[in-house]
């Protein structure tokens, strides 16, 4: 099945790219127990072991936290096949996202260099009810059911046009923050950039102060939210954490 049958902590370490000390917690948490080689005692992980590995940082991937993985693999009905084509499917739409992205920053690059005209639809192409999507059912995670159905129940109710302005009113939020990058998180130039971004989020529901502070984390901690405000601006998702824990102090 592979070339070798049985794999030390850090040859497996080294070909799943990840550290040896996270094989180790896996081992302690019981997500991925390895076998013992009976010549020495060592770890070791059989090609069962891998694939499970891999299953593992499929679903991290994916957003999801260790306890939610251990319960998915250890469930009476999970099909290592059925997993995978579900794998594909996701991985697929977020190239497809990802590619539309690309496009959208390759476009905003000639705009600025003036090789092409973009109107303000165009700067948000990629940015799209796909992503609202993806950052509704984070939000369920983290706060819970019947905040993410009053969000979407919003989102839905609104047109095209609207659903549109919205976007390019967060977009033109994010930029105003960056400008008020130079003069500090607490200055009045940031502090009303992330008064617009509270009163933009009402768009989808009403953000309570525990929700600002968590998005802010979020946008930090969440690599594919970190991912979106470095396009923007490299320091954008540090610079607004400390804005926004500056401007729930004053709520």
């Amino acid at each position: 099945m592979f070339r070798e049958t049985r794999y030390s902590v850090k040859q497996l370490a080294v070909i799943a790219g990840v550290s040896a000390r996270t094989l180790h917690y896996y081992d302690e948490i019981g997500l991925l127990r390895p076998t013992r080689n009976p010549t020495n005692g060592y770890r070791v992980y059989q090609p069962d072991a891998l694939l499970r590995l891999q299953q593992i940082l499929f679903l991290r991937e994916l957003g999801l936290s260790l306890y939610e993985i251990q319960s998915v693999l250890d469930s009476p009905d999970f099909s290592l096949l059925s997993a995978l084509e579900q794998h594909r499917q996701a991985l697929l739409e977020r190239r497809q996202r990802l590619d539309q992205l690309v496009h959208t920053v390759e476009s905003t690059i000639q705009h600025l260099k003036g090789s092409i005209d973009m109107d303000a639809k165009d700067l948000f192409t990629g940015f799209s009810a796909e992503q609202e999507q993806a950052y509704a059912e984070e939000a369920q995670r983290r706060w819970g059911e019947k905040e993410v159905q009053e969000s979407q129940k919003r989102w839905g109710s609104y047109s095209a046009e609207k659903k549109q302005s919205i976007l390019a009113e967060a977009g033109v939020i994010y930029q105003d923050i960056v400008a008020a990058m130079p003069y500090g998180p607490a200055s009045p130039q940031a502090q009303d950039g992330v008064a617009r971004w509270h009163q933009n989020l009402r768009y989808f529901y009403e953000p309570t102060r525990e929700i600002l502070l968590g998005l802010a984390d979020g946008y930090n901690d969440d690599p594919e939210f970190n991912a979106t405000f470095q396009r923007i601006h490299l320091d954008l998702a540090s610079f607004m954490r400390q804005a926004v824990q500056v401007y729930c102090q004053n709520l």
